[in-house]
């Protein structure tokens, strides 16, 4: 698994690593059983302080996502939802589809961001109302 960090996203460096990890678990990229990146090769690869992976991989253990085996790493110990990989990959291509429209229509990346959060939001607004 490869991180990578927003320093503008506004999300400390610990809950991207966190978010990160939770959206690979849930699409599917990281299994149960699986192993995470130790801190070194975390730290390595961001330039970052160990301290920093090291909290973003205890509140994954804390939430049950994860768990240590001192000696040989971190695992992935359970799945995040149940969506089937077809129906995964059709909804990936419509929403490429869709972000492909968007800046066809001279939106920028933040603009989609912006516009997909906006939408997220209502709906979830709506879902619960």
């Amino acid at each position: 698994m490869d991180f990578h960090l927003n320093s503008r996203s506004g999300v400390s460096t610990y809950l991207q690593l966190v978010q990160q990890v939770k959206h690979a678990i849930r699409l599917g990229l990281l299994k149960p059983g699986d192993r995470l990146p130790t801190a070194a090769e975390v730290v390595a690869a961001l330039a970052i302080n160990p301290n920093t992976v090291l909290k973003a991989y205890r509140e994954l253990e804390r939430e049950g996502l994860v768990s240590a085996r001192p000696g040989l790493g971190t695992f992935v110990e359970r799945s995040l939802g149940d969506i089937s990989p077809v129906v995964q990959a059709r909804l990936r291509r419509q929403l490429a589809q869709w972000t492909d429209a968007a800046r066809a229509a001279g939106l920028s990346h933040e603009d989609i961001e912006a516009l997909f959060t906006t939408a997220l939001r209502e709906f979830t607004e709506t879902e619960v109302a």
